[in-house]
């Protein structure tokens, strides 16, 4: 006999209490496997795949695509029976799906009693779909009620028939002005709308355009970006009050209709702060209002350092890059400079000096700025940095960073010349106490050897917290990364 039990947002980690969905991965009538990822919800951390501990049919899904949810919030349902090889963990009342019975056509299986359209449940699964299910490919496991028989579609809906969430449903999408053109008329979908990737979803989401009114020019009525920005582009076009005709009055009572204003043209275009880019935003203001931060910065000769590391590549093996480099004269700076190490405690009034370098670095993706840490630092070889550089990297453009990846930093590593600029006064990673900043490496006239000529010039800036060390110890620090940049040998004494 199938039983309806109820997934819940659980629990991520690190003190997170919410999670916004970005993106379902099943519907409504697919069979799922235990512990199959069932939606990408976005924290305060990253984003991350939830895997839905139970086996069987989705009969609800709760929250549409940017809704944010608590932890303990309903997800969705899943109705399990002893047919289908999966073992029941927790029951819970279901959710959504109950209109869908009011509409489908009468059946036997639809006008039984609810008990009797479980067993035709679990009996039509059994035979059909489960079978074999430890075994089947994706697409096997994630066929829908909708292909087999009509009874059993009429039955898991019946079953699907449970009281009503308690989540809040999702606003409503701010339909279009009476007066937009009839560009976007006409989509008329019904049931999930075809897009092409959640970004597109969520340009429409922040704009307040309803998708089901789009009409989409990829196959088979896949709604592309460009469907979405024409749409928009169309609704917040004026349109011009039609002139009056010559001679004519206005009506006794009449007012003249102003000419028709874009809502979002008036009030500006919002952008909400939420999921990686609300957190950031909270990090970056708590750390500018507590932290009474400082910079100095100084311009480095690179040419030695990039000859070593053309040298180390050329020698075989794998390839060393630049940061991993600059992350081994960091971690030597750090040595001679603990102070820079530490972060404050301010309810007990104490500096705390960290015993180890766990080395964060700020990477820009397409959801926002990021700093994912490499562990343990300190007992890093040049090969290893590069290597977790590059995974953590990778991770971070697709949004697959845990996260695990994105806390206990103690130091923060600023590569912003990869974006072509020279230097910057970045705000502090909060808590830790400093951020070394690297500008672009580029040819300038530099006097080497009391002589002009044309080297390899990097600027270098430290940001640090005024509280933890004086402007001496930030200065001593500096400069001895800028020695070692000007002259690699030096961490040879430290070998």
């Amino acid at each position: 006999m199938a039983q309806v039990l109820e997934f819940k947002l659980p629990d991520l980690g690190e003190g997170l209490t919410e999670a916004e969905i970005v993106r379902w991965l099943v519907s409504v009538g697919d069979v799922v496997a235990i512990d199959q990822p069932v939606v990408e919800v976005e924290t305060a951390k990253a984003m991350v795949e939830v895997p839905c501990p139970y086996g069987g049919v989705v009969t609800a899904r709760y929250g549409e695509e940017g809704t944010e949810l608590p932890v303990g919030a309903p997800l969705l349902t899943v109705a399990v029976g002893g047919g289908a090889g999966v073992e029941p963990e927790t029951s819970a009342p279901a959710a959504q799906s109950a209109p869908a019975a009011q509409d489908a056509p009468a059946s036997p299986a639809a006008a039984a009693p609810q008990g009797d359209a479980a067993s035709a449940v679990s009996s039509e699964y059994s035979g059909n779909v489960l079978v074999g299910y430890g075994t089947a490919g994706p697409a096997a496991r994630r066929r829908r009620v909708r292909h087999a028989s009509p009874a059993v579609a009429q039955a898991s809906t019946a079953v699907a028939a449970p009281p009503a969430p308690v989540a809040a449903p999702a606003p409503a999408p701010v339909s279009a002005p009476a007066s937009a053109p009839a560009v976007v008329a006409g989509g008329g979908h019904e049931g999930p709308v075809p897009v092409i990737s959640p970004l597109v979803r969520k340009l429409a989401r922040d704009r307040g355009l309803d998708l089901r009114e789009v009409r989409g020019s990829g196959p088979e009525g896949l709604i592309l970006r460009a469907d979405v920005e024409l749409a928009l582009a169309a609704l917040e076009r004026p349109v011009a009050a039609p002139a009056p005709t010559v001679g004519s009055a206005p009506a006794a009572g009449s007012v003249a209709a102003p000419v028709a204003v874009s809502a979002s043209s008036a009030a500006g275009e919002r952008i909400p702060l939420r999921g990686v880019r609300g957190a950031v935003a909270d990090k970056l203001s708590r750390s500018r209002t507590e932290i009474p931060d400082a910079t100095c910065w100084v311009d480095a000769d690179a040419t030695e350092l990039m000859a070593a590391r053309a040298a180390m590549n050329g020698a075989g093996g794998p390839k060393i890059s630049l940061l991993a480099l600059l992350a081994r004269i960091c971690v030597h700076a750090l040595a001679r400079f603990p102070e820079l190490n530490s972060t404050v405690d301010t309810a007990a009034r104490e500096i705390v000096r960290l015993p180890g370098v766990h080395l964060g670095f700020a990477a820009q993706t397409p959801r926002g700025l990021v700093v994912p840490v490499v562990k343990d630092a300190g007992t890093r070889t040049a090969e290893s940095l590069t290597a977790e550089f590059a995974r953590l990297t990778e991770a971070a453009r697709q949004s697959a960073l845990t996260p695990a990846d994105l806390t206990g930093g103690t130091f923060t590593l600023n590569n912003y010349g990869v974006f072509g600029v020279d230097g910057s006064t970045p705000i502090i990673n909060h808590p830790e106490a400093a951020m070394l900043g690297v500008g672009r490496i580029i040819p300038k006239p530099w006097v080497h050897q009391g002589e002009l000529a044309v080297r390899q010039v990097v600027q270098l800036s430290l940001t640090f917290d005024h509280r933890v060390c004086d402007g001496g110890t930030a200065g001593g620090f500096l400069r001895y990364v800028a020695d070692c940049v000007e002259q690699p040998a030096v961490l040879l004494r430290t070998l």
